[in-house]
């Protein structure tokens, strides 16, 4: 009978050395803090950057070794933009009476996360989109702003993302 003892050697190796896994952090290391004012909004749509704004906040503290603080005196860096356009597009009707059954809304937006010790740009983005789906019929009884929601919730979640030090 073999002894397990080859096997418990490479199951502890593997342990120890974290399976592959990098010790590196994702995000970049010298700063605490993000202040997120509202992004601009040149779009037709009213509230957009306030919804962005808050979801953008609890990405950063969710995801990031962040804290997201009120004030750029207070910070470290600040992650500004603009919603550039908002879009609808129909993707479906109802067969029987023509009525929008669902629809697509794609926000678009400019970002920059600025260091603002030294003015430096550390990312920054031009035309960053995400969609949302919503379903407008009585039956589901989805609104609009549902859609917005959505479509806001993918984008900060992809901003963010893209604070990474890999830049994705």
């Amino acid at each position: 009978m073999k002894s397990p003892l080859p096997y418990c050697l490479l199951a502890l190796t593997l342990l120890l050395t974290g399976c592959g896994y990098s010790t590196t952090e994702l995000y970049p290391t010298q700063y605490n803090t993000v202040t997120v004012p509202n992004f601009d909004n040149r779009s037709n749509d009213r509230n957009v950057e306030f919804t962005l704004r808050e979801a953008l906040i609890k990405e950063i503290e969710q995801r990031t070794p962040y804290k997201a603080v009120s004030g750029t005196g207070l910070s470290d860096t600040q992650l500004t933009g603009t919603v550039v356009r908002v879009d609808r597009k129909l993707l479906s009707r109802d067969a029987d009476v023509g009525l929008p059954q669902e629809i697509e809304i794609v926000v678009t937006v400019d970002f920059q996360w600025k260091d603002l010790r030294t003015g430096e740009v550390i990312r920054g983005y031009r035309g960053l989109s995400a969609a949302g789906q919503f379903v407008p019929n009585r039956a589901v009884g989805e609104f609009d702003d549902d859609g917005v929601r959505l479509a806001v919730s993918r984008l900060a979640s992809d901003i963010v993302s893209r604070m990474r030090e890999d830049g994705w």
